[in-house]
This record gives structure tokens, sequence and C-alpha cells, in this order.
């Protein structure tokens, strides 16, 4: 048994498809407001599909994931989280490669809180959270969220103090950054983990 069992998720062609659904009725998940997040979903979507066709793995992460043990990676994100788009992609290309010993399943933090809250960032139901479990045992084999370590020290810093720097400012500081990186670091962030 683990906390995932039971669970209702979606597969990641279903996840797009809800994604579509949401940016053609104007709509968002989640228990947040405001129509920002309409927005924030439709360039999420748009994320997810240019990242599809331009993400590379390194042979590293293509053999790593051809010899992983069965395992289930859980994404626990929503609708228009711009993180998520940035790093699920190459999640998506190492579930491919794995010929078959990766399942990718997404599951939505607002309805699911006893999952998110054991995965909380500071005390924050911070997302993306990728949550790895082993087909065999059930245990958790590793977790990772909810941005690559560079990122998250840029968001960590501008909290502290923000310069006079808005949300919007430090979104657009962090998204050029991973737009420049490409998903490497997050894949040797996950590399890292599925080595331990």
């Amino acid at each position: 048994m683990n906390i995932f069992d039971g669970i209702s998720y979606y597969s990641y062609s279903s996840f797009i498809q809800l994604l579509e659904k949401l940016v053609a009725d104007g709509a968002y998940t989640g228990n947040v407001t405001g129509n920002d997040f309409i927005f924030w979903t439709k360039l999420s979507l748009q994320r997810f599909e240019r990242w599809a066709k331009t993400i590379q793995l390194s042979d590293a992460a293509i053999a790593a994931s051809k010899n992983a043990a069965p395992q289930t990676w859980w994404v626990v994100t929503e609708s228009w989280c711009g993180d998520a788009a940035q790093t699920v992609p190459v999640l998506v290309k190492m579930a491919e490669a794995s010929g078959g010993n990766i399942e990718l399943r997404f599951i939505l933090r607002d309805q699911n809180p006893l999952i998110m809250d054991k995965y909380l960032t500071n005390g924050t139901r911070s997302i993306p959270v990728v949550v790895a479990i082993s087909n065999a045992t059930g245990e958790e084999l590793f977790h990772w969220g909810p941005r690559p370590a560079i990122a998250q020290a840029m968001m960590m810093n501008w909290k502290k103090d923000n310069n006079g720097k808005t949300f919007l400012d430090i979104e657009r500081e962090i998204h050029t950054w991973y737009a420049n990186d490409k998903g490497v670091t997050f894949e040797a962030e996950i590399l890292a983990l599925m080595n331990k």
C-alpha cells in the first residue's frame, strides 16, 4: 500500500486533452481564482506542445530509462502550472524511452490535498511534484519538486528580497532560464535521483 493506491489519474495524453478542453472553454483547474489562470493554462498547453517537439534526452537519460526497474511516476500539478509545462516533457520523453518501465500518471493538486500535504515545499503546496513509486514494492523511490534547484533559488531569493521586481518579473526571468536551459538541468536532477 502507498499513498497513491486507488487514486484516479490522467495519463499524459488525457492530461493534454484536459488542457485542450480547458483552453477551448476558457477554464482552468484548481481552487484558485482569477482570469490570469485561464491565460496561464493556455500558455502551459503551448509550452507542453513546443517542448514535446523539441526536447532532446541525453544518452545517459535514455539508458537510465531503459534500465529502470518498473515504476510509476506520479506528477502532482494543475492546468496553469508553468513549471510543470517546462519540466514534464522531459519526463514524458524518459517514459517513452523506457519501453514501458516508467509509467507517467497525473493528478491535480487541489483534488488530492492529503497527497499534496505530504510533499510540501517550505510549508507551501508548490507544484509540480514528481513522486516515483516502485511497481514491485509500492515504496517511494524518490520525489522531486517544484523547480530545478537553480530556478528554485531564483524564486526563493526573490521572496527574501524582491528588489523592486514584481511576481511577473521573476516569472519571466525563471521562464527565460528554462528556455535557455532546454531541460538539461531538470534531466540531470532526475537522473541523480534515479541513480541514488
